[in-house]
């Protein structure tokens, strides 16, 4: 078994640990977890937090999404939510912000759609637009990591809707952090494509179409695509403005001792 299929009612979860991160070492076991939301867990994927060790869930939705579909999590109160917002990643909200606001039953023409259309970012515009807006989240979510690990229950799992986008983002920092290899960075993003294929894509496109858009094929890449083009970029403008992952937390926050001892944190 794996943690994805242990953590019943999800369709994108996984584990990092393994991932090498040079110089011999790699991701430490039991520390770092992704997934798509919580919220339709069954007993099973409740009881894998405590098979896994996991005390913190970090929560990237907007309150909107949460208010929608809470996460589902163990009733004893073995673990901690934390919620911090990403604005930008919430495709309900990107085609509601899109639309007039006479909402989906306005009937558009041929020019206003193409208007709207238009406005629809592509994934290198809206991972740049994230990661210049939610530096102090990101940073947040490393410090919780590094709290996490001074327990007994030091897993932490990330998510967002989907798992893709502010997930991919929060996933591509911390193991640029570590020191692990862009191709596997990379693989580990284009990887979601392929759990999101099928009934759980085609919900995430409902979320878009409900609002009267048509599914052209960049609104589908942004819902439910992950090439590898879209974190390559990611991680090139993190570079370009920061030096390094670790100089982008810095800019939301984190200490060089902190972003130092989360890398260490990280890798075994």
């Amino acid at each position: 078994m794996s943690f994805g299929s242990d953590l019943q009612g999800t369709h994108n979860a996984r584990g990092l640990a393994g991932l090498a991160t040079g110089e011999g070492q790699h991701i430490a076991d039991g520390v770092l977890f992704r997934s798509d939301s919580l919220s339709a867990l069954t007993s099973e994927g409740v009881a894998a937090f405590g098979d896994y060790r996991i005390g913190t869930v970090i929560d990237l939705r907007t309150d909107a999404e949460r208010t929608r579909a809470a996460d589902v999590l163990p009733a004893d109160g073995s673990v901690t939510l934390i919620a911090l917002p990403v604005l930008g990643g919430a495709m309900d909200q990107m085609a509601r912000n899109l639309m007039p606001a006479a909402g989906a039953g306005v009937r558009l023409s041929s020019e206003e759609l193409s208007a709207i259309l238009d406005k629809v970012p592509t994934l290198e515009q809206l991972y740049q637009g994230i990661l210049s807006s939610s530096a102090r989240q990101f940073a947040e979510l490393g410090r919780a990591v590094l709290a996490a690990a001074a327990t007994d229950r030091p897993g932490v799992i990330f998510h967002c809707t989907a798992g893709k986008d502010r997930t991919g983002i929060a996933a591509a920092l911390l193991l640029m952090l570590a020191g692990v290899d862009r191709d596997t960075i990379v693989a580990d993003y284009t990887q979601t494509e392929t759990n999101l294929a099928g009934a759980f894509a085609e919900s995430l496109t409902a979320l878009i179409t409900g609002f009267g858009l048509p599914l052209t094929p960049k609104l589908d890449q942004l819902a439910t695509k992950s090439p590898a083009s879209a974190i390559e970029a990611a991680m090139d403008w993190i570079t370009e403005n920061y030096g390094n992952s670790a100089g982008y937390l810095q800019s939301g926050g984190m200490t060089a001792e902190e972003t130092d001892k989360l890398r260490s944190t990280l890798r075994v």
